[in-house]
């Protein structure tokens, strides 16, 4: 903390900068400032207002949260988003989840917390399951949970990663899964299963979700699309040929943000992202790995809402200066 000094031409700054000093750094109390300058409580108080109005004490937070806190500040002015949480970076970690996790956990669950009804969109991914898996058990019958994504496997076994089961068990809220895969193996196929009745209710509803929670996938060498089996290793190829960068619920785009024309994004079967207009996208993602579809994600805007780490966060900072 630094207090501004000043000349002794003005009494009244001098009152104000001893009152600051005795608040601030002494921490007395304001009737013992009162005691101290022989002043009432009334006036001790209008004295400390008076010293920070005045630029005379300028407080600094001195924990690691501050940073966080600033660079989530810088995120949601550089790039027009709506909701910003930064978390500090375990330096020691190898983590994509460890840190963010929790943090969606905390915001899902205030979410749910609402009597409001609300309808919640889901994606899929290795973060939002492991922050799906933090949620304390809840009874939420007024609230809607969609998933935008498909919830079976190339194999047909249930997708791993999808958390609308997981999720419903333990908020008791209405659970609308998409009992589709996650990519089809045609655009023909595709059409004719997002045509079935079954289905578009599911649909529209995803369309009106009030906040939706969505993991951002690179399409790195481990790209969780690959490792999950849901492309080949000939198709991830292809797919970073084309210039993909990284998916979003199996959505595949390039730097810019705009989707790869053919290769797997005709043969996804997942719903279309809410509007950012009118409804809050929350992206969970960290890593450098991530980095790139990041940046995409939110200049493009595919995304009006993220939860990340500081180290990314600055990283982003310094990619979009």
């Amino acid at each position: 903390m630094n207090i501004r000094q000043e000349t002794a031409t003005n009494p009244r700054l001098d009152d104000a900068a001893r009152a600051g000093w005795l608040y601030y750094v002494a921490g007395n109390t304001q009737d013992q400032i009162a005691a101290k300058l022989g002043i009432s409580r009334q006036t001790a108080q209008r004295l400390v207002s008076l010293a920070v109005s005045e630029g005379l004490i300028k407080v600094r937070v001195d924990h690691p949260i501050a940073n966080c806190l600033e660079l989530a500040a810088k995120l949601r002015s550089r790039f027009a988003l709506d909701l910003v949480e930064v978390v500090p970076t375990d330096p020691t970690s190898t983590s994509t989840t460890i840190g963010i996790a929790e943090a969606a956990a905390a915001e899902i669950e205030r979410r749910l917390r609402s009597e409001t009804p609300i309808v919640m969109a889901i994606g899929t991914g290795r973060t939002l399951k492991a922050a799906i898996e933090q949620l304390p058990p809840m009874d939420c019958p007024q609230h809607k949970i969609v998933s935008l994504t498909g919830n079976i496997a190339p194999d047909g076994s249930a997708a791993f990663y999808n958390v609308i089961f997981t999720m419903a068990d333990r908020i008791k809220a209405r659970a609308f899964p998409m009992p589709l895969p996650v990519i089809s193996s045609s655009a023909e196929e595709r059409a004719m299963l997002l045509s079935q009745p079954m289905i578009q209710p599911t649909l529209a509803l995803a369309a009106q979700a009030d906040v939706t929670f969505v993991g951002i996938g690179d399409l790195g060498p481990k790209a969780p699309l690959y490792e999950d089996g849901f492309v080949t290793e000939a198709e991830l190829k292809a797919l970073q040929k084309a210039g993909g960068v990284a998916e979003i619920v199996g959505w595949v785009f390039d730097r810019d943000g705009r989707q790869i024309e053919g290769v797997t994004n005709d043969r996804v079967a997942s719903a279309p992202l809410p509007s950012r207009e009118r409804s809050l996208v929350i992206a969970l993602a960290m890593g450098e790995n991530k980095l790139p579809g990041i940046l995409a994600a939110v200049t493009r805007r595919l995304v009006n809402g993220l939860i990340t780490d500081e180290r990314t966060a600055a990283a982003l900072l310094g990619a979009a200066a």
